[in-house]
């Protein structure tokens, strides 16, 4: 239950009492501790649950940031700046804290090494005004204290911190939730390229069972996923770079465990199949690799929306990273790193290439498109699935020649149009909100509440959304002023990308 006091708004959780904010008739509750904060002798281990409180604790202001760069995603004059090892908190909006409804958990993306629940980019206040459902978005540790896989050091260290984050995040919600007016049998849990891959590998550990029905997953890049022995050797290098014994780790500085991961992340990026960066296959937590787990049908059997942009790869060709090969030097050397002998039959799928068009759309089929495709056609046969593709694009997007980015789609979802990412894609979007975003977030909406159970679901606008299967692989076009159904729209791609994932 709460009580709303001026522009204050109380609730009662079995933890203890918060006090939150009200804001556009939607209560808000900043800086909730989900867990109890992993720093000490808890550094680089899975947080422990959050311990009760007494009194009435303030949840107003967001909590810091997890330690990471500068990035345009939280570039905003509104987003927060302090960062701190005790991250883990999230923030809630509830339209309703006296009703029973439908939750939507965010988990922000950043390859693991950026991101936060708190950047204005993803505030959740029209999700929940719009929707009716209570938005919570999640906090989680990146970069050398969360995405960096040290489980291989022994006692101490435990393995996918960011992962065990979201899940701690989750155990909460379950407990917690229906004090804010949140139906903890009903949640979805969503997200955006680190945040969708990692709800692809929520749905594939056994220890995330029971924790939310529904699963949405905007461009995920399962190549972020990598074996255990991959993990620990390069655990190990990181030991010797810094020149201290695993013991010594947890009294060194920020500033050195992260530059030698950071050093890292840069060899694996030139050298490897994989990034240093990322979740971890092969250990307790994650068994197996979602696309595997999906063909043996070892994980969860949920309804999925899952899907990827037309130009993923189009902003990360202007700095050119190896992992997203998007010119002819970076495409050699991709085929030189997995020892495949499949490069011409895979060209082939790209009759313009070497031309810009071909090596952007190579580019986002290494990390998006392929992987996203043999995970959709797994799935699909164990439990309802919806994919889609997102064509739209924005007119400073068109300005810029990028066309429809990687997470050119979240401000459509979230309606954060106001976001300072928001006022640059869509600088008229305050006023007036693109009919693509109306859609988009009705069909989230719609999906979060009823969940599509009967295969093909009609939403909002009236249009089918017909399920994903191996025999049509139906796939739902977002396009700027209407959508289509299209059956298997990029067969050739998808079929060059056979068994390479």
């Amino acid at each position: 239950m709460a009580v709303v006091v001026g522009h204050s708004a109380v609730v009662h959780t079995p933890l203890g009492d918060l006090r939150g904010s009200t804001e556009g008739g939607v209560s808000v509750f900043r800086g909730v501790p989900y867990a109890e904060q992993p720093v000490g002798e808890r550094r680089f281990l899975a947080a422990e649950p959050k311990r009760p409180w007494t009194g009435l604790r303030d949840a107003v202001e967001h909590g810091p940031l997890p330690p990471q760069g500068k990035s345009f995603v939280g570039g905003g004059r509104d987003d927060p700046k302090v960062r701190d090892e005790a991250c883990l908190t999230l923030t809630v909006w509830s339209p309703d804290t006296t009703a029973s409804l439908p939750v939507m958990v965010w988990i922000p993306g950043g390859a693991f090494v950026f991101g936060a629940g708190q950047f204005q980019l993803y505030n959740g206040s029209r999700l929940a005004a719009n929707g009716n459902v209570v938005v919570v978005n999640v906090t989680y540790r990146i970069g050398v204290f969360g995405g960096f896989e040290l489980g291989d050091l022994g006692e101490g260290f435990d393995d996918n911190l960011a992962l065990r984050d979201q899940m701690a995040a989750l155990r909460w919600i379950r407990d917690n939730i229906s004090a804010f007016g949140g139906d903890p049998d009903r949640v979805t849990v969503f997200g955006e390229s680190a945040g969708g891959t990692s709800v692809l590998a929520l749905l594939a550990s056994p220890e995330a069972d029971g924790l939310f029905s529904r699963a949405i997953a905007q461009s995920p890049a399962l190549p972020l996923i990598a074996d255990r022995e991959v993990r620990a050797r390069q655990a190990h290098e990181w030991l010797r770079r810094l020149g201290v014994s695993a013991a010594e780790v947890k009294g060194l500085p920020q500033r050195d465990l992260r530059r030698a991961a950071g050093t890292l992340q840069l060899d694996s990026a030139a050298r490897t199949p994989t990034l240093a960066y990322g979740l971890t296959f092969g250990v307790d937590l994650l068994p197996r690799h979602p696309i595997d787990a999906a063909r043996d049908g070892t994980m969860r059997h949920i309804p999925l929306i899952i899907g990827t942009n037309s130009h993923e790869a189009s902003m990360f060709a202007w700095t050119k990273p190896p992992m997203l090969p998007t010119t002819r030097a970076t495409v050699d050397a991709y085929f030189e790193r997995i020892g495949s002998d499949a490069k011409a039959r895979v060209l082939a799928a790209y009759p313009d290439y070497p031309r810009r068009r071909a090596l952007i759309a190579f580019g986002s089929d290494v990390m998006f498109g392929g992987p996203a495709w043999a995970f959709a056609d797994a799935y699909s046969g164990l439990a309802p699935t919806h994919v889609y593709r997102f064509d739209h694009v924005g007119l400073s997007l068109r300005m810029l020649g990028l066309g429809a980015t990687h997470g050119s789609e979240i401000v459509h979802v979230q309606h954060s149009y106001t976001s300072y990412l928001g006022r640059k894609m869509h600088p008229l979007g305050r006023r007036w909100q693109p009919a693509v975003g109306r859609r988009m977030q009705r069909a989230w909406l719609d999906f979060a509440a009823k969940g599509w159970d009967d295969g093909e679901i009609r939403w909002s606008t009236g249009h089918d959304w017909p399920t994903y299967d191996t025999v049509d692989r139906c796939t739902r076009i977002i396009q700027s002023t209407r959508d289509t159904v299209v059956s298997d729209p990029d067969a050739a791609r998808r079929e060059a990308w056979t068994g390479l994932y």
